[in-house]
């Protein structure tokens, strides 16, 4: 089994704290895995199993306890002395009124630790930030990075025939369980229904799953691009679907609010300013993007964008588009320590491509890094702009 290490070097400071623990990310993506490294870390530094409490909602021997009183009720009545409890709650939003439950034996047990995933974002909501306010930290979780897809498949690290299996079909983990396309497919589309059934039409009660397939379709089309609610509403007239722009937002949140999509937003690198205008969105995993796409090939260079934003969020960047008065430019992406600047390229093999991805840095006049991101196997670093194989950056540590 992967460890996936990058997640519990952040997640192991908090082991004993009383903030609650907040695991999110999409369906399959790896979050029970890591539950399950948690406490397998605690059993190693000799927790016995009566102070570890784990509950699967996705378990039909657990369904009473989705009743939030019951659920309360269980968890106190495992508490029977002073040490200290381990509590695990795997998604938790099935359970109404989550966040009074957890609260509620955070604030009265003082012996008690607690961990919740979730695989859409009721668990970022307005409501469980006001009842949590303070109480808690989360951790998003995410398919695997290119270089845990390495280690899983124990594959060629830098074989461009790897890279392209793992842009085509993503990083789920469970997808690594299957060599025939056939299968691969069937299990990605068993993922979307899923999602779909259960984290869409049942939770927020909208039906038209046609609307959700071609609007997810549009999406998948426009990686990378501008966004245009009126190309939108365009594009589904043609396929006899009229939306107002209202409804056409509420589906297009609730794709967000599943975690399928992730919208980024505009960085006005002059005015200092992020911008609600003009945002794009990317795939939270390629796979589903591969089954849900009309065309026969997904637009290479469109997909490694999407690669690359994926992997600096995994590696904890809060990335932008950044906006220059002439252009922009592909990603700027910070955190506590640094900020950097990305432009991503298929290949840089022809004059004008070079030309265009070195130019757009020239409005840039700070001193932060800057790279470019290609395919190409010869290093193209000039004028302090570094260039990188996009393979050997997806490797590196």
């Amino acid at each position: 089994m992967l460890k996936r290490e990058m997640y519990l070097s952040r997640i192991r400071g908090f082991y004993d704290s009383d903030l609650i623990k907040i695991l999110v990310g999409i369906r399959r993506c790896g979050k029970s895995v890591i539950l399950n490294q948690i406490m397998q870390e605690l059993r190693e530094k000799g927790i016995d199993e009566e102070h570890i409490v784990y509950v699967n909602f996705e378990l039909i021997e657990f369904e009473d306890l989705q009743d939030y009183k019951k659920l309360n009720s269980y968890i106190k009545e495992k508490i029977i002395d002073d040490k200290k409890y381990y509590v695990f709650l795997d998604e938790i939003q099935k359970v109404d009124k989550f966040e009074e439950v957890v609260n509620s034996l955070r604030a009265s047990i003082k012996n008690i630790s607690i961990f919740i995933t979730g695989s859409n974002s009721k668990l970022l909501s307005n409501e469980l930030s006001t009842v949590l306010s303070g109480r808690y930290v989360l951790f998003n979780i995410y398919p695997l990075s290119y270089k845990e897809f390495i280690e899983l498949a124990r594959k060629e690290a830098k074989s461009e025939e790897t890279f392209w299996d793992f842009v085509k079909w993503g990083g789920l983990p469970n997808r690594m369980q299957f060599t025939e396309e056939s299968n691969i497919k069937d299990y990605l589309h068993s993922v979307f229904d899923s999602i779909i059934l259960r984290d869409v039409v049942e939770r927020l009660g909208l039906k038209d799953t046609v609307l959700f397939d071609l609007l997810l379709q549009y999406i998948i089309d426009i990686t990378g691009r501008e966004f245009s609610a009126e190309n939108v509403i365009r594009f589904l007239k043609s396929e006899e679907k009229s939306v107002s722009t209202e409804t056409l937002y509420l589906y297009l949140d609730a794709l967000c609010k599943a975690l399928m999509i992730k919208k980024i937003y505009r960085y006005d690198i002059h005015g200092k300013a992020i911008l609600k205008t003009l945002n794009k969105y990317y795939m939270t995993d390629l796979g589903i993007a591969q089954i849900k796409n009309n065309n026969f090939e997904i637009n290479k260079s469109f997909a490694i964008e999407n690669v690359v934003y994926n992997e600096l969020l995994v590696r904890g960047y809060e990335v932008y588009i950044g906006k220059t008065k002439e252009g922009e430019i592909d990603f700027i992406a910070t955190n506590d320590k640094e900020k950097l600047y990305f432009q991503v390229a298929y290949l840089l093999k022809e004059p004008k491509t070079e030309i265009r991805e070195f130019g757009v840095y020239k409005e840039i006049e700070d001193n932060y890094p800057k790279y470019i991101l290609s395919l190409d196997k010869a290093d193209f670093s000039r004028d302090g702009i570094i260039h990188k194989n996009i393979i050997s950056w997806l490797l590196e540590k």
